[in-house]
Order: structure tokens, then C-alpha cells, then sequence
């Protein structure tokens, strides 16, 4: 994976820690430039269930 690929993802996954919105069961996603997560919230824990990236 690019370093900028890595960079991005990093950066997504710590913009997803403030959503105060998405509890387990439900999925959310978030989307960079290239790269794009899905995830959801166990309490305080992100459970990141798909990365990608379109390198």
C-alpha cells in the first residue's frame, strides 16, 4: 500500500472517532480521495470492517 494510501486511511479511521451517531448493529462508511472504510461502534471501540483504496 502507497505511504500516502496508508496516510489517508489513518486519517478516516480518526475521523470516524467522533461519530456519536453509529451503534452496533449499524454500518457506516467514510470516504476519502481514494480510500474509503466501513465501520461501526462497539461503545468507545470503531470496528473497522472494510478498507480499501482505489491506488
Amino acid at each position: 500500500m502507497p505511504d500516502e494510501s496508508h496516510e489517508e486511511i489513518i486519517l478516516l479511521i480518526d475521523a470516524v472517532t467522533t461519530d456519536t451517531e453509529t451503534q452496533y448493529p449499524d454500518v457506516s462508511a467514510a470516504f476519502g480521495e481514494w480510500c474509503w472504510l466501513v465501520y461501526t461502534v462497539h461503545g468507545e471501540v470503531i470496528e473497522v470492517l472494510d478498507v480499501g483504496c482505489a491506488c
